[in-house]
This record gives C-alpha cells, structure tokens and sequence, in this order.
C-alpha cells in the first residue's frame, strides 16, 4: 500500500512539472512574437498563438488522460486486460478404467466420434459420397444418397464410431464431411459384468452398478485454471502450469472374476431356457473376506447399448428386489437353535407328515412323513414340520433377537447401489402370533434379498463371522499396488465355530444322498440346501402357479470358504425344484470355481 501511494506522489510531481515547462513554453512565444517578429500584423500574431496555444493544449489533454489512465484508473484497466487474455479451462480428463481381480478390462474411456455431412459442400456426387459411405457405416447407399437429397447441410448419419470407423472415414479425402470427437465409455466384454459395473449415460455420469456408487474413485480430479490465450483466441500452452495436463494412472479393481463370471451366466442361461423361466440368478463369495467372485442375472442388457434397454434391467435385483428364501433358511435357523442350546446335534424329532399351529395346518412340500428323524435329517429331507418342532423349543422373543441379530429387517451393508432392508414382522406381532415363528422356521413369513442370503450363509462358512459383501478391491497403479481400498465394516461374529462347522456337515447330507445330489461332485465334500418356495401373492396369501426354486451351497465341508447361490424365478414344469432345476447351475458354477481356484479334493479320486 505505501509503495502504491509513492508511485502515486512521484506520477504527480511528473505531471505538474509538465504543465509548468508548457506555460513557460506559452509566455516565451509571446515574447518571441513581441521582439522577433514585428512585422507580422496584429492579426496574424493572433493566429499563431492560437495554434500554438491549441498544440500546448492538446498536450495538456494527452498528459492529463495519460495521468488518469495509468494512475486513477490503472488498477482496473490492468485487470481487465488479464481477464480478455486469459480463459478459464477445464480439461477434460478420462474416467479411470475397472478392471477385474485378474486385472482384465471391465470398462475403459474411449474416443468416439459423431458423423455430420453437408451436401453442398460436396466436391464429387451424392452418388459418389453414398458409394462411398455406405460400406463403412454399414448403411444402405441408396438411403444415404436419399437423405443427402432432403436438405443441403447438417445431416446426421450416426454416433458412437470408434476411431477405426473415424480413420477409414478420413482416408475417403471427401469435401463435406464432418466428424467430431469426444470420449464414451466402452464395455469390451459387453453384457457379462452389466449387473455388477452398470453403466454410464452421455452426460458422463453413472446411472447403475460400481459406475454409480463409486463416481467418486473413478472420477478424475480436474481443478479449473486459467491459460493465457493470443489475439486470435488461441490458447498458450507454454504459459500453462506444469503438470497441467497430467492424468494418473490409477485403474479400479474389483474382485469378479470375469472367468468365473462367464460360467455363471453360462449355466444360468441354460437353466432359464430349458424350465421357460421369468429370471435367475448366481452369486459367489470367498467367505472369508465377503469379496464377490461372481454375480449375474438374468436376463440382463449391453452397457453399450443402454438405451436400447428396458430400464428394469438396470436394477440388480439380487441387491435390490426381496424374495422368501425358503427351505435354503432352514440350515440357519438349525444354527440358532443349536447356538442357543434349544437343541442337540444328536436329538431326533417325530416327523408325522404334518402339525397343527393355532388354526392352521401345516405339512411337508411332498405331503409325507419321515417318523423318528435326526437334525441333519430333516434338513436331507427338507422336513417343515421337522424345523416346526425345532423352533418350538425356542423361546420366541430369544428367536426373534437372533433373527434380528443375523441382521433381518436391515438392508446389507455393500458397496453395490439400491440395496433395499429385508421385511419381517415386528416383534410384537411375532411374539403374539404362534404361526410367525413356525412359518419362519422353513422361511416363509418374511423377505430378504438373495445377496443377504448369501452372507448369512457366510458366516456358516467362515466360522460364525457376518462380513461385508463387496465388489471393489481399491484403486491399483502400474506397479500393483493398491490405493484407496474400501473401509469395510470389521466382520461381527454371531455363531460360534463349533456350531457352524457342526451345521455344515449336517449340509453336506443333502448334497450326499437327499435333495441336492444334483449338486454332487466326485472328490470333494460339498455342503448344501434346496429351496423350493411359493411366491406371495399381491392380494395377500401365496400364488399356486408360481415359485422360486433355488441352491445354495458352501465348499469344501472340511474347510470352509466359498459359498454359492442359483435362484431361478417361475420355472415351469411338474419337476421344476430346488434341486433339479438350480442345483445343476450350482455344480457347473463350482466345477469352475474349483478349477480356478486350484481347490484340493477332499479324497483321493476313485
């Protein structure tokens, strides 16, 4: 401040000493008038000092506006002119890629580029150009040179070309055509990762899957800086900050595994075909840690062609829509009451084919009766009214705070968007409602989503734990190393080791000689649990002419880690169950899971 008011006082004493040496200059050629030149008339002495007078005064005027533009109103001028040199920029900078755990593309920024053309400005026919034309852009000729005709300029034929289209396009070297460029994002491997990844629309943001809930990791930080520009407009890069146009190379991982993936899908799609059924799903998780191996649905949709899509599809409803899990729950409610020391592993239950709670009746899905069975025979039987006698030993408010424990009525913390809170009644009419329980002990009464079925069944394989299903594994630079890793609840044990190891080897019955034999693989011990359950009707009840069959399973027995889950939605067919329709999908799955994970047997091979 004090070095601007110094210029200030110097400027002044600059333009005062000016006006003084023009006044002296004004009364010496008056004098020079008076002496020098006597026999100029009075009239022409008039007219010369007016000139004079009007260039001293001009002088004046020019010193006077020079003050006021370089001390009053410098400041401003100054930055003025820095704002019409310089211009604000944004670059623009690529969403970062995903990849896979094996480090395969998932999706990727790639330049793409839109297709004008202007027929006047055409320097052969519109014949010619069509001809021409036409082979790239995979288009009729005929109906191109149609088009040309309807108007002289700004004709769009088409968006979306990859740069090979681009540069067959410019190797024509034809007037007329005019192709511009920005960046859409690609899906290399297409349909198989939609339901996970999701998509991104053409305001470049995600609308589903990893791209909607991480915007965050795979959005490039850009911050907007000023460069300066030429009288043309032209921008300088050389004035630009260093580091200016550098991008990272940080990619995002997740934890699919696209080769287990594609078997999946493979093998669900199958399914669905032959039993005409609405829909299905598959999904597998590493016990251990809740990271998903695989996760598909279907039917499902192109990401790159999303808006040829019907949009319920962009839903992943294995997050997002509830179902009533059926007999596959039947193995956790074992583990409560096992927990809770309401039974033994060795008790033995009278199953008469059907038992009688408050005003209601309820029977085995094949209306039979099994007599004096053990626990890990009702679940090889799938017995309703085994699990019935089971839950009856309960007491009802314990049962309900461990349903409620097993995280029932919330929704599943994961990193997958649009995840939605199972349903289940509330305590109150739970504990005064005798048939809640019992219809919840082979699960019916309640919903939740298939993945929370998966990690609850989770925790039988891993030792009691309820981990956090994930798909993202962090960002990953060049040499590997893993950046910005999700912060993941710390897992929450719920059952103890005993009784989960104990739970599973009863599964592995049902997979060994009773309903999941479909699931059995030679060599290795295999845990198990069919579902077969009616759909709940809209008006209230269950729909006869619809069910949900699915398999759930957790390998290997002897040492837990992997659990895997088929459903198929309304199958059709007199013999569409649990076991024979989403067992199938579950042996194909693991048959590949074991290859991949290079998963010991559990004998020697005979």
């Amino acid at each position: 401040m004090q070095k601007s008011s110094t210029k200030t006082k110097e400027y002044k004493f600059i333009a005062r000493k000016f006006i003084k040496k023009q006044q002296a200059g004004l009364q010496n050629i008056r004098t020079f008038f008076d002496s020098e030149v006597p026999e100029l008339t009075a009239n022409m002495k008039t007219r010369l000092f007016l000139v004079w007078g009007l260039l001293i005064a001009s002088g004046l005027g020019l010193g006077l506006n020079l003050y006021n533009l370089q001390i009053v109103r410098g400041p401003e001028l100054k930055k003025r002119a820095r704002r019409q040199q310089m211009v604000a920029v944004r670059p623009f900078m690529p969403r970062r890629p995903m990849l896979d755990r094996n480090l395969d593309l998932v999706a990727i920024d790639r330049p793409a580029y839109t297709l004008y053309v202007h027929p006047k400005l055409f320097g052969k026919s519109r014949e010619y150009v069509a001809q021409k034309l036409a082979p790239i852009l995979n288009q009729d000729a005929e109906d191109l040179e149609k088009k040309f005709a309807k108007q002289k300029s700004g004709i769009f034929l088409g968006s979306n070309f990859s740069e090979e289209i681009a540069d067959r396009i410019y190797d024509l070297r034809l007037d007329g055509l005019d192709l511009s460029k920005k960046y859409s994002r690609f899906y290399p491997q297409q349909k198989l990762f939609a339901d996970v990844v999701g998509y991104v629309n053409s305001d470049r943001r995600g609308q589903a899957g990893v791209e909607y809930s991480q915007e965050k990791l795979l959005e490039r930080s850009s911050k907007t800086l000023r460069i300066s520009k030429t009288g043309k407009g032209t921008l300088m890069p050389d004035y630009a900050p260093q580091g200016f146009f550098h991008t990272d190379d940080l990619r995002l991982q997740l934890t699919i595994d696209s080769r287990l993936q594609r078997s999946a899908r493979t093998a669900l799609s199958k399914q669905i075909k032959k039993f005409k059924a609405k829909r299905g799903a598959v999904i597998v998780m590493d016990a251990w840690d809740g990271s998903l191996l695989a996760m598909v649905s279907q039917p499902t949709y192109n990401p790159n062609q999303y808006s040829q899509a019907d949009i319920p599809l962009f839903k992943n409803w294995t997050v997002a829509d509830l179902y009533e899990p059926g007999s596959t729950f039947k193995p956790l409610n074992v583990a409560i009451a096992l927990e809770t020391g309401s039974i033994q592993p060795n008790d033995v239950v009278n199953d008469s084919g059907a038992i009688k709670v408050a005003d209601h009746t309820i029977r085995n899905a094949e209306l039979k009766s099994h007599g004096n069975i053990t626990i890990a025979e009702i679940l090889k039987h799938s017995s309703n009214v085994g699990m019935v006698k089971i839950i009856q030993k309960l007491n009802t408010p314990t049962y309900y705070d461990w349903l409620e424990r097993m995280g029932l009525g919330q929704a599943v913390d994961t990193d997958l968007p649009f995840a939605v809170a199972s349903q289940l009644k509330t305590q109150e009419e739970f504990i005064n409602s005798p048939i809640e329980p019992a219809t919840t002990s082979f699960g019916q009464g309640f919903s939740i989503t298939p993945l929370q079925l998966v990690q609850i069944h989770g925790a039988l394989a891993n030792g009691g734990k309820l981990v956090t299903p994930h798909v993202v594994k962090g960002l990953i630079d060049g040499k590997k190393q893993i950046h910005d890793s999700p912060n993941l609840p710390k897992p929450r044990q719920i059952f103890s080791p005993v009784t989960t190891q104990t739970v599973v080897e009863m599964m592995e019955i049902v997979v060994a000689n009773g309903t999941g034999k479909a699931a059995k693989i030679p060599g290795y011990r295999i845990a198990g649990k069919t579902g077969t359950a009616q759909k709940a009707s809209k008006s209230g009840g269950y729909r006869s002419d619809a069910r949900i069959t699915s398999f759930v399973s957790i390998l290997p027995v002897e040492l837990p880690r992997y659990v895997v889950l088929a459903l198929v939605d309304e199958p059709q067919g007199a013999h569409a169950y649990g076991g024979t329709v989403a067992a199938p999908i579950v042996k194909s799955v693991m048959e590949a899971l074991i290859s991949l994970e290079k998963i010991a047997p559990s004998q020697p091979l005979n």
